[in-house]
């Protein structure tokens, strides 16, 4: 019997120890860093940019002071990022050999292939494909337009319906694949008064992918266009009128030739991840590691494509808890770990990455190009908005299924952590520590959740909870101890889908809520069920929740709710705004 309580004294005594030891994380040190980052002058941290060079310096100067080391002396890891395109000289556009003026009578979308053509055109009504249970929609039917120019009117036959079934497939990007499915040379686009009625061209927007459609993809000014493309038939906004009542008219076979060149230039930058790295002491474990990491990149000042939830707004989005305080973080565990790293025996590896915002691109770049043999990598902890404890201080840990010593160790930890710990199994996320897990290793995800400020340029430090910050920081302190400590592996499991579900053509999206149908109200929609192990469940969708937006856009009905739904694709990451017990908050939900 005193041998057991002599077991229980000495396991109480190593976990306080773990969090006697994190005295020395200093607040001040993670507000003077925190604030720095997420100041103006930084301009939101933009890969790419200047002030993205500067905040790479920024943090390698702290990683020194830390008492890092870098691999071959060199803590940057510099690889390139699209950050935007540009059109090219080359641009140039003729009907019938009458010439059009790029960005006034002309422009090119975002995803159009760099091509060359002249042809004839054909045209193929809205351009719609659709075969469905409900909508059967042709209009390539009994049309050749093999090594043609389609030319098709943009939007849908019902522009007016808000909850048209014709949604779904009347993006442009979605026509662009039907009409190079049907082996089109390229695709042209024009609007009618219903669905273009300010007859405006489309802005060449980057849309965070550099995927091209494939075929040359141009947006014409019907003012300048419709009567070099329909000179004798009907007018472009009759022949619209009789496509949205389903007449075709004869007018497939357009009696001119288009010659078209679309060149768009990628702007490729150089951006950093900053790796530094504490070698541990035991002469065999020193060769294990485990690494921390948080992202420093944000999104410079939104705009329309930016991933910012008010589009609209064109100012420093200052990125403070996104993800100013992970970095902060971990330059704070940095120095606490090399302060006391005598007493370690494994190795830690720090990484502060960069363009996480356009995709986990620097965590994707690292785990190719590892400074160490991925089989003596141990674990990842990730550090990503960690900056808003609530009152209730509860924290979210996701990864807790990808090793089955992680829950255990966790529990250990919760009473003395003070915090209230919500664990999610899944090793696939949003944010940089999916890139290790698809790699087979085990990850831990901490963050105290999304809010309202939340890629908005209202996210700014004054607003961080730095006490509980430290909370946070001293949690993930104490199971770095036990992880740098520890002579035994962790056993890696895998705990849920390695990467985002692309879906195929047509495959609907689900958040997996019981809509309220009783309610009658138009402030939102309320949340009657959630199905268990579906996209809202693991964002944290309660019932009883009203969803208020989708992707920045208002959510007022049901209607307006599958209507925003139709718009979603399979993989894509969404902000969701809920209304819960009258306070405002923000998921962030992978479809």
């Amino acid at each position: 019997m005193l041998r057991k309580y002599f077991y229980l004294f000495i396991i109480q005594f190593v976990v306080v120890a773990s969090f006697a030891q994190q005295q020395n994380i200093s607040v001040e040190s993670i507000r003077t860093n925190l604030s720095w980052l997420a100041s103006d002058s930084l301009k939101g941290r933009f890969p790419g940019t200047a002030e993205d060079a500067i905040t790479a310096s920024y943090i390698k100067n702290e990683f020194e002071k830390a008492g890092l080391s870098f691999f071959d002396n060199n803590a940057f890891q510099s690889f390139e990022v699209v950050t935007s395109v540009l059109p090219g000289n080359n641009n140039s556009l003729l009907i019938d050999g009458i010439s059009g003026t790029y960005n006034s009578d002309y422009s090119v979308f975002g995803f159009s292939a760099n091509a060359s053509s002249e042809s004839d055109v054909v045209f193929a009504g809205f351009g719609m494909i659709i075969d469905t249970d409900s909508l059967k929609w042709n209009d390539y039917e009994n049309i050749d337009v093999s090594g043609k120019w389609v030319l098709v009117l943009k939007g849908d036959p019902e522009p007016e319906n808000n909850d048209s079934k014709f949604i779904p497939f009347a993006d442009t990007r979605a026509k662009a694949m039907y009409a190079k499915d049907k082996g089109a040379a390229g695709i042209l686009f024009i609007g009618g008064k219903m669905n273009n009625p300010k007859d405006e061209i489309a802005p060449l927007l980057f849309e965070r992918s550099v995927i091209s459609s494939g075929i040359a993809a141009i947006d014409l000014k019907a003012a300048w266009a419709a009567k070099l493309l329909f000179p004798v038939t009907p007018a472009l906004d009759s022949i619209e009128s009789l496509m949205m009542k389903g007449i075709k008219p004869d007018v497939f076979k357009i009696g001119c030739k288009v010659n078209a060149v679309t060149e768009l230039i990628q702007q490729k930058v150089t951006t950093h991840n900053i790796v530094g790295y504490i070698e541990g002491n035991d002469a065999i474990l020193k060769n294990e590691y485990i690494i921390i990491g948080a992202h420093y990149d944000h999104l410079g000042f939104g705009g329309e494509g930016s991933g910012s939830r008010m589009p609209d707004t064109v100012a420093v989005h200052h990125g403070a808890d996104d993800n100013a305080s992970g970095v902060s973080g971990i330059i704070g565990l940095s120095a606490q770990i090399a302060k006391n790293k005598i007493g370690f025996k494994r190795s830690l590896i720090v990484v502060a990455f960069s363009a996480e915002e356009m995709g986990l691109l620097g965590s994707r770049y690292f785990v190719k190009n590892l400074p160490v043999p991925k089989v003596n990598i141990i674990a990842m902890l990730n550090f990503d908005m960690i900056g808003r404890l609530n009152e209730k201080k509860s924290i979210s840990v996701g990864g807790t299924g990808t090793a089955v010593e992680w829950e255990p160790m966790l529990n250990d930890l919760t009473a003395e952590s003070g915090l209230t710990m919500a664990f999610s199994p899944e090793g696939f996320g949003a944010s940089d520590h999916a890139s290790f897990y698809a790699e087979d290793i085990p990850v831990l995800f901490f963050s105290t959740g999304a809010h309202a400020d939340y890629h908005t340029p209202m996210d700014v430090w004054e607003k961080i909870n730095f006490e509980g910050l430290k909370m946070v920081l001293d949690l993930g302190d104490a199971m770095l101890v036990k992880l740098l400590n520890s002579s035994n592996r962790l056993t890696f499991q895998e705990a849920g889908p390695k990467e985002r579900t692309t879906g195929r053509r047509g495959f609907k999206v689900t958040l997996g809520i019981m809509p309220d149908f009783t309610s009658t109200e138009t402030d939102g929609l309320g949340v009657g069920g959630v199905t268990k192990g579906a996209p809202a469940e693991r964002a944290g969708m309660l019932k009883g929740d009203k969803i208020v937006g989708l992707n920045g856009m208002p959510v007022g009905t049901i209607y307006d709710y599958m209507n925003r739904l139709k718009q979603l694709k399979p993989g894509q990451r969404v902000n969701v705004d809920i209304v819960r017990n009258g306070a405002k908050i923000v998921l962030i939900v992978d479809l």
